[in-house]
């Protein structure tokens, strides 16, 4: 890794504050937690070759998926927001920035193999991260956070698709690619929680109209994406008229849906907010699942205990660690039982931290108390998210426009319009979505259940 100009001195000093046995967490101490989150996020940008030589901007390379790099470079949005270090702000803001695509809506046609509606999302909520936490702004010529994150739903928004299922985001674009009958969660809770976050950042309620609507079409009980118990399943398919379920769980559509509701919860009142805080501490409830018994330790139920996660999987936590963090500010209701989750999670995730050359690579399993041999941007993001998110009571809650907001949006962003401030109603330019192939996905019946690997 080719360090920034002065990090030298202080990523020397860093690793000299690490053992073998893993990165010294002090919960109690904010500069402990920040100085093992610098070294986790040190560990994950090794991997980055952006900025090199030759590197493209925002992109990791094989074997990882552009929607990881989008997730990436949230986790160092996350990063700067509670250690308040900007020795990434400039690698990241350039990132965000050369990935925009030709129509400024994170849609680069370079990206046409691997671009979906969860793909997309990715990126546009770590810009609604970044005008949530007054990310220092790009460059007034250039696009600006907000209207990164509304040029995402503006894009999404005419996908809802009503042919089947009644209503519905598919995960694919078009009709041509594989995977394109598939109603998936996350693309589905990403659109939700994008349409809460900019719906309580603008003070437009045609966003959380939108996210109501969306909750309403997953939690149906004839869709069941979200069921009865409020476990959040992955995903189904509209050519049985999504009659049949892929019961996997995964964290991160619970963190995804649980960070929404809280949101939600956060912009009503009376019994309207009422039922969103019971949904939202129904879904908390719900994942538990994904804390091992006994030690409550953040573990990925689906593939981490027979060992088979993919390259995607192994940085879902990063996500339901992000989330849970941030619920706590918009839903403080939430706080007592989630802060005692995410220290367990993140002392054990740092002992994980023990591998590699200088003791300090990060593995999957945080149940072991050591590495595990694996390492990776994934590996790395979920500890860095976990370790930074019990800085959470330090730092403030998200900002919005006239509550601390300084990013500037643009309500037709990704359209070919462009109209600043906030209006009545949200319109978009057209219904087809860009001209873009997205991910080859492998669909396959295991014990009557869907599942799916990218």
């Amino acid at each position: 890794m080719r360090l920034r100009t002065g990090a030298s001195a202080i990523f020397g000093a860093l690793l000299a504050a690490q053992s073998a046995s893993g990165l010294q967490l002090d919960l109690q101490s904010p500069q402990s937690i920040k100085t093992a989150a610098r070294t986790a996020a040190d560990g994950m940008m090794a991997f980055y070759p952006g900025n090199l030589t030759n590197g493209i901007p925002g992109l990791f390379g094989d074997p990882y998926y552009w929607w990881e790099a989008g997730a990436a470079f949230g986790a160092l949005i996350d990063y700067w927001y509670y250690t308040g270090d900007t020795s990434y702000n400039e690698v990241t803001t350039q990132a965000m920035l050369f990935q925009v695509g030709d129509n400024q809506n994170y849609e680069p046609t370079n990206q046409s193999k691997s671009l979906g509606n969860d793909d997309q999302a990715f990126w546009g909520i770590a810009a609604m991260s970044a005008a949530e936490v007054a990310f220092p702004n790009p460059p007034p010529d250039k696009p600006q956070w907000l209207a990164l994150a509304q040029a995402v739903f503006n894009r999404q928004q005419p996908r809802w698709n009503t042919d089947s299922c009644a209503g519905g985001l598919k995960w694919q674009i078009f009709s041509f690619n594989n995977g394109y009958t598939y109603r998936n969660s996350i693309s589905n809770g990403c659109f939700f929680n994008l349409a809460a976050r900019l719906g309580a950042y603008t003070h437009n309620t045609t966003y959380l109209d939108w996210a109501e609507k969306t909750w309403d079409w997953v939690a149906n009980p004839s869709i069941s994406l979200i069921n009865e118990n409020y476990q959040v399943f992955d995903g189904t398919d509209d050519v049985k008229n999504c009659t049949s379920l892929n019961h996997v769980q995964w964290s991160y559509n619970s963190g995804v849906f649980l960070l929404g509701a809280a949101t939600m919860y956060n912009q009503t009142t009376g019994a309207k907010q009422e039922l969103w805080k019971q949904r939202t501490q129904s879904l908390l409830d719900a994942s538990q699942v994904f804390f091992s018994r006994g030690s409550n330790i953040m573990t990925e139920v689906a593939c981490e205990p027979s060992g088979n996660c993919n390259v995607d999987q192994r940085s879902f936590k990063a996500y339901l660690g992000r989330w849970m963090a941030a619920t706590t500010k918009v839903a403080p209701f939430t706080h007592d039982q989630i802060m005692p989750l995410l220290a367990t999670s993140a002392q054990a995730a740092a002992l994980s931290c023990s591998g590699g050359a200088a003791g300090t690579t990060c593995g999957m399993r945080w149940t072991t108390g050591s590495w595990d041999g694996q390492t990776g941007v994934g590996e790395q993001m979920s500890a860095l998210e976990v370790m930074q998110s019990n800085l959470i009571d330090t730092v403030s809650g998200p900002v919005s426009q006239g509550g601390g907001g300084i990013s500037k949006g643009d309500v037709s962003a990704g359209t070919g319009a462009t109209v600043q401030g906030p209006v009545e109603r949200i319109t978009t330019a057209d219904k087809a979505g860009a001209g873009i192939l997205t991910a080859l996905v492998l669909v396959g019946v295991l014990g009557g259940t869907w599942w799916l690997v990218r």
